[in-house]
């Protein structure tokens, strides 16, 4: 019945709804005098019992003009039409109240002091106030509260769980209701406060906790939930997620505090919960002013620069407007599509596109020369640690030989700062990506000893959503149904966002005096079975039902977890409290510079075999697992 009501309603407002809106004004004064009106009348009937004597009924209908015109001039000066009936709120019933009660005092000064009409009852002028007021804000409270039903009995409205029954979750549930076009019917909280329990906000009840958000939804049929607590700790959000377990609706949130400030709460804030809300830590607290001082007016060179953490080191370094920002890519779909980016989001910046090899010494001196960079952030590397252990000798080319030519020119063309981008497979490394950014690693602090440009490294595990990573393949593998493919159920790895290690990328630069292994704070380990889990989770699908999860087995080079530090070296901390040192003991330096310096003309001779004993003498630590390699 409910729902047939509601549909009539519905064709009646599509038929008749542009009509009403091109003369809306003159329907609402119009209704408004006509309460009026109606109000006056009942105050003369409650006056008189409803039996209005005839003098007082010719009395009532003399002074009706002087009615409507004080009373509706009233609600013209105090602004009352133009407020959305379906929006009324505390602020509008207060503002009717005070705009009858001036009506009513100026009617009785025009009657009774102005015009001497003794006659006119005083309680007849104090109950039209008042049954005014009521009508008034009767009127608007019946259009919302017909809206919120049309919501509630709307045979296609998501049926929502909100997660947060504070302020945030508050405002939202107003703004659903406030607006079926939003096509959202929220049908209960949960919230761990127990002084919320069993309470109602909005006519929406508060039924349990989070632990209880999969016995709820079920319960109440939901079809999507939103997190509703933008001050939220990523342990809270990873409880909400975990009881999520099993729901098979999608989960959304709201963005942080500091992105809702200025903004009110609204359905058009909430966004799909991601990964990176499970992830996030507190705020960096970045020395702009230092990076200032370091980047701006200078020219600085990325290399890699339209690899992942290359692109975003871009992006950020062209905030502190440096004189040139060189963007060094052998790939030129990459370098073009960031090339047109930075174009587009720092017009005035001088963005500098060069392609180019890093193995090629010619080429990378050429730029050096042409470009003199004050700053260099070598970011290029083969890093996906499968496909170098079937191809060692180009890791070997392009992370070792590579990094040695762009230092070189460094040192010709004295560059102040080189900074290192490196990984935490390079510490006790067990495939060839890892042991060759190891060797890149000594490399750094042996150059660092001859010359005055200072060279630093820094360290970090994966990043989310990297080029080829675990990230956008697992994204891939649930868009098309599963199964979603790891390699074992115990493999772990750190985890970090891109936009956060870029800027401790750039912290660590601006402290390094030469010579420093920089170890970013990666925080805990990561199955990377419960990443998938919960990745297959936030699209609202159930894994193991939805979508499988299938073991594949170790691959060649892979380790089960990740290590920063490694048992030689001696970890200090910085004044960074996100930023550690490793302090260790480089490989011999003259052992290391014959090999390098034979390596360019023997490498594309040499048995693989004997370039793994090479590398496991230079990196007593390397310990590759020979039965998985391809011979």
């Amino acid at each position: 019945m409910k729902q047939t009501a509601a549909k009539l309603f519905h064709s009646i407002a599509g038929r008749y709804g542009s009509l009403v809106l091109a003369y809306r004004s003159f329907v609402v004064i119009g209704t408004q005098l006509i309460l009026i009106l109606a109000a006056n009348l009942t105050a003369f009937e409650l006056r008189f019992e409803g039996d209005i004597p005839p003098e007082y009924r010719q009395i009532m209908w003399d002074h009706m003009p002087a009615v409507l015109l004080i009373f509706g001039s009233s609600l013209w000066v105090f602004g009352i039409q133009r407020g959305l009936w379906r929006y009324v709120g505390l602020y509008d019933l207060g503002k009717i109240i005070l705009t009858s009660l001036v009506s009513a005092t100026v009617f009785y000064g025009v009657i009774h002091l102005a015009g001497g009409i003794k006659e006119y009852p005083r309680s007849v002028i104090v109950l039209t106030g008042v049954l005014n007021g009521l009508y008034l804000a009767g009127i608007r409270l019946a259009v919302r509260g017909f809206r919120e039903w049309l919501q509630i009995v709307g045979p296609t409205a998501r049926r929502v769980l909100i997660v947060g029954a504070g302020h945030a979750g508050e405002l939202l549930v107003r703004d659903m209701l406030a607006d079926a076009n939003y096509n959202s019917l929220p049908v209960g909280f949960v919230d761990d406060d127990p002084v919320k329990r069993r309470m109602k906000i909005h006519g929406v009840p508060v039924v349990g906790t989070i632990d209880e958000i999969k016995k709820v939804a079920d319960h109440l049929g939901v079809q999507e939930i939103i997190v509703a607590i933008p001050t939220g700790s990523t342990t809270v959000k990873q409880k909400i997620l975990a009881a999520s377990e099993g729901c098979a609706v999608p989960i959304k949130t709201l963005p942080d505090i500091k992105q809702l400030l200025g903004d009110p709460v609204s359905l058009y804030q909430v966004r799909p919960m991601r990964l990176e809300d499970l992830l996030q830590r507190e705020p960096i607290q970045m020395e702009h002013l230092e990076l200032s001082t370091l980047i701006t007016g200078k020219t600085v060179l990325v290399t890699g620069a339209g690899g992942s953490i290359g692109s975003e080191l871009c992006r950020q370094l062209a905030r502190y407007k440096p004189a040139s920002l060189v963007l060094f890519e052998r790939y030129e779909n990459a370098l073009h599509a960031l090339l047109l980016e930075l174009r587009a989001a720092y017009p005035e910046a001088a963005i500098v596109p060069i392609i180019g090899d890093v193995t090629v010494p010619d080429r990378v001196i050429e730029v050096f020369q042409q470009t003199s960079p004050d700053f260099v952030f070598h970011a290029a590397a083969h890093k996906h640690v499968p496909l170098m252990e079937l191809n060692p000798k180009e890791a070997i080319r392009n992370n070792i030989l590579g990094t040695r030519v762009v230092a070189e020119a460094a040192l010709q063309t004295r560059v102040d700062r080189f900074v290192l981008i490196s990984t935490d497979k390079a510490v006790n490394p067990s495939s060839i990506m890892g042991v060759t950014k190891r060797i890149a690693e000594h490399l750094m602090q042996e150059f660092n000893h001859t010359s005055l440009t200072k060279f630093t490294v820094v360290r970090f595990g994966n990043v989310l959503g990297s080029n080829g990573s675990v990230v956008p393949l697992f994204s891939e593998q649930i868009r098309k149904g599963g199964p979603v493919t790891v390699t074992h159920p115990e493999i772990k790895r750190f985890f970090m966002t891109i936009p956060e290690a870029v800027q401790l990328v750039l912290q660590a630069s601006v402290m390094g005096l030469g010579g420093e292994v920089f170890v970013l704070d990666m925080g805990e380990q990561i199955k990377v079975a419960d990443l998938a889990r919960n990745m297959i989770m936030l699209v609202g699908l159930v894994p193991g039902k939805d979508v499988d999860i299938v073991f594949t087995g170790l691959r060649p080079g892979e380790k089960l977890y990740e290590e920063l530090f490694e048992d030689s070296e001696h970890v200090e901390p910085t004044i960074h409290p996100k930023i550690h040192r490793a302090v260790g003991t480089p490989v011999s330096v003259g052992e290391l510079g014959e090999w390098l310096e034979s390596l360019p003309t023997t490498l594309p001779t040499r048995d693989e075999e004997e370039l793994l004993q090479d590398l496991k003498r230079l990196v007593p630590s390397f310990q590759p697992d020979l039965s998985q390699r391809v011979s």
